[in-house]
């Protein structure tokens, strides 16, 4: 099925490949594949992105034209990649610095047979032993009519492509910060049209965690508690929020940390029990928060975790103490009032500023001339 990034796709086939592009686009499953990944690519800073397993292919297939197995040789007899170098090459890729090996390691094949069931081939196939990772040929050679032709080079431009397209919309986006920066202070109404127009369920998972994490550092900002370890020696202190590192990062399952309280927040997009419960086994059971990107009603949303657990566990005993572990769930809507309140007490500014913030940190965005 096309989408507005599959122009781009058969420009590059066009490019290489002349009147024999379009049957290489309907012969190649790799390419067909990565034609459905890519789907988000002229879609903004919103949509959601897919570089994990994009990259998982991206850089063993780069390792395979480097050796020249693209022009000759029998990579057949080639002793692998090895997985460390693929790793540390995918995370110097753009967007790429947090990524993790589940992509490399099964991710990308088990997505790749969910669109391809009755293929024959696997894309990445690797000895655990030896931890060496190849690239299946079979895919790379693709037949048309009497001609052979290897398509190595043209999926690393096709993804190039995809990543300069993507870089590109998130440039966009902050520019467009930038500018509500500088008018919000005539138009606030902008600014607060803009930052709930990010909280949607197809923001990209990145973006959604940095918004969220702006809304709700000066939602609690102005509230404070009293404690001390001595009655007549007390603290007031307000609450302060903590970002914890960069977003989908493995960092046992805190996206946020509330101080002095400690509070544990985690941002997540699925509505899989075993996901929830995996954060909650990460961290020895501790209370959490969850921050879903939904519109449903966090009653709904509790009770899908609830049903869906007791579904594989028998035992309501344990359900129940990975239920009581969920401290609080916040929804989209929720996210809504918390940044009404918010703007309330005088931080429609200071929220913007804090996801112009984030996000270049995030998206490794650097500043350009207007003229570059």
């Amino acid at each position: 099925m096309e989408n507005i990034f599959t122009t781009n796709i058969k420009s590059v086939l066009g490019k290489h490949f002349g009147k024999g592009a379009d049957d290489i686009f309907e012969k190649s499953q790799l390419i067909q594949y990565i034609n459905e990944k890519t789907r988000s690519a002229n879609k903004g800073s919103k949509a959601r992105s897919s570089f994990a397993n994009l990259y998982a292919i991206y850089v063993i297939i780069e390792d395979y034209i480097a050796n020249s197995f693209d022009k000759k040789g029998d990579y057949s007899k080639y002793k692998g990649a090895l997985f460390n170098k693929l790793f540390a090459r995918q995370r110097e890729l753009p967007f790429g610095s947090k990524l993790q090996n589940h992509a490399l390691n099964n991710r990308m094949n088990s997505e790749f047979q969910k669109y391809f069931p009755s293929s024959e081939f696997i894309p990445i196939l690797r000895n655990m032993e030896t931890n060496r990772y190849w690239i299946n040929e079979n895919l790379l050679k693709i037949k048309v009519g009497k001609a052979n032709f290897n398509i190595a080079k043209v999926i690393i431009e096709i993804i190039d492509e995809y990543a300069k397209t993507k870089q590109d919309a998130f440039q966009r986006f902050v520019k467009s910060c930038e500018k509500l920066q500088k008018i919000g202070k005539t138009t606030p109404k902008k600014i607060e049209e803009y930052v709930i127009g990010l909280l949607a369920p197809n923001v990209d998972a990145r973006l959604f965690e940095i918004v969220s994490y702006s809304i709700l550092k000066f939602y609690y900002h102005d509230q404070q508690i009293i404690w001390g370890f001595e009655m007549d020696k007390l603290n007031k202190e307000n609450l302060k929020l903590y970002k914890t590192g960069r977003t989908n990062a493995n960092d046992g399952g805190i996206d946020f940390v509330m101080k002095p309280l400690g509070r544990f927040f985690q941002v997540t997009e699925t509505l899989d029990f075993k996901k929830y419960f995996l954060d909650i086994d990460k961290i020895q059971k501790y209370p959490i928060t969850f921050v879903i990107k939904s519109d449903e009603p966090t009653k709904d949303l509790l009770n899908k975790i609830r049903v869906n657990a007791s579904k594989t566990y028998s035992i309501k005993a344990i359900v129940d103490k990975y239920m009581n572990c969920i401290e609080e769930v916040i929804n989209i809507p929720t996210l809504h009032d918390r940044f009404n309140d918010a703007v309330k007490q005088g931080y429609r500014t200071k929220i913007l500023d804090e996801i112009v913030t984030q996000s270049k940190v995030e998206f490794n965005y650097e500043e350009t001339d207007e003229e570059d």
